[in-house]
C-alpha cells in the first residue's frame, strides 16, 4: 500500500499542474480603438490627399480640353461682356491668320517664344533687376487670359507660373499662339485678331499687311490706351521696331516652331 501511494504521487502532482495550467485564463491582446486625435489626423490626411488629387485632375482635364476645343469664352471676356452688354470675337484657326501677324505678335511680346518652355528665366531675371514686371511670356499670357483673372496678384502669378509648364507640355507652340491671337484684347470689347482686323482696318485676319499686323501687335498689352487706327508717335515707333523684329525672327529660325509646327 505504501509503495502504491509512493508510485501514484508524481502522477497526481502532474495532473494537478496540468489542471492548474488549464484553469489559468488565456491572455488576449485587444487593439485599442484610435483616439480622437488619431481619427482627426487620418481624416485630415484623406481630405488633403483627395483634395490634391482633385485639383491636379482639374488642371490636367482643363488643359487637355483646350488642346482640341476652342474656349467658348474666358473669365475676362465674360466679365467685359456683362459690363459692356456684349463683346466682338470671331474665332479663326492659324491657317486663316496672316503669318506676318503671328510673327509680329511674337516679335512684340515674346521674341524667344520658340526657345523657352513657358517661362523665360532670363527675361524674369532682367525684370527683377529692373525692379518691375513685363517678363510674362506669350504662354503665361495665354494661361492668364484663358483660365485666370486679371489684375496684379501674387496668388494669380503663382498659379500662372505653375500652370504654364503644364500647358507647354500638352499644347504645341502653334496651338498656344493660336489661342493667344484669338483671345487677346485689341480694344474695349474687341477680342481676337479677326475682330480686331475688321474693327481697325475692315479686312480679315488672313489679309493683314505687315504694317497692319505690326500696328495690332504694337497696341498690346495696353489696347485701351493705344489705337491701331490712329497711332500715337509711340505706337508708330513701336510698329517700325516690330516690323523689323518680325523679319528678324523669320530669318533666324525663331518662327519655325509655330510656322512649321
Amino acid at each position: 500500500m505504501w509503495a502504491m501511494a509512493e508510485q501514484s504521487t508524481p502522477r497526481t502532482q502532474s495532473a494537478k499542474k496540468q489542471s492548474a495550467k488549464t484553469a489559468e485564463p488565456k491572455k488576449t491582446h485587444t487593439k485599442k480603438p484610435p483616439n480622437l486625435i488619431d481619427r482627426t489626423a487620418h481624416f485630415v490626411r484623406r481630405v488633403f490627399f483627395w483634395g490634391f488629387a482633385a485639383v491636379c485632375g482639374f488642371f490636367l482635364l482643363a488643359t487637355l480640353l483646350y488642346a482640341v476645343i476652342n474656349p467658348p469664352t474666358t473669365p475676362y471676356m465674360f466679365a467685359e461682356g456683362r459690363r459692356l452688354g456684349g463683346v466682338k470675337q470671331d474665332w479663326v484657326p492659324m491657317a486663316q491668320i496672316a503669318p506676318v501677324m503671328a510673327r509680329s505678335a511674337v516679335a512684340a511680346e515674346d521674341a524667344n517664344f520658340c526657345l523657352h518652355w513657358g517661362l523665360d528665366v532670363k527675361a524674369i531675371r532682367a525684370a527683377v533687376d529692373r525692379g518691375r514686371g513685363g517678363a510674362s511670356t506669350i504662354s503665361q499670357q495665354v494661361v492668364k487670359n484663358v483660365y485666370l483673372w486679371h489684375g496684379r496678384s501674387w496668388l494669380r502669378k503663382a498659379v500662372e507660373a505653375l500652370w504654364t509648364p503644364l500647358a507647354e507640355a500638352m499644347w504645341s507652340k502653334r496651338r498656344i499662339l493660336e489661342l493667344y491671337l484669338n483671345v487677346a484684347e485689341f480694344d474695349e470689347g474687341v477680342f481676337g485678331v479677326q475682330a480686331a482686323a475688321r474693327h481697325y482696318f475692315g479686312v480679315d485676319a488672313a489679309d493683314l499687311t505687315a504694317t497692319q499686323a505690326a500696328r495690332l501687335a504694337a497696341i498690346l498689352p495696353a489696347p485701351k490706351d493705344r489705337s491701331a487706327a490712329n497711332p500715337s508717335p509711340f505706337v508708330r515707333e513701336r510698329t517700325r521696331a516690330i516690323i523689323s523684329g518680325a523679319a528678324t525672327i523669320a530669318a533666324d529660325g525663331r518662327a519655325d516652331c509655330f510656322e512649321n509646327g
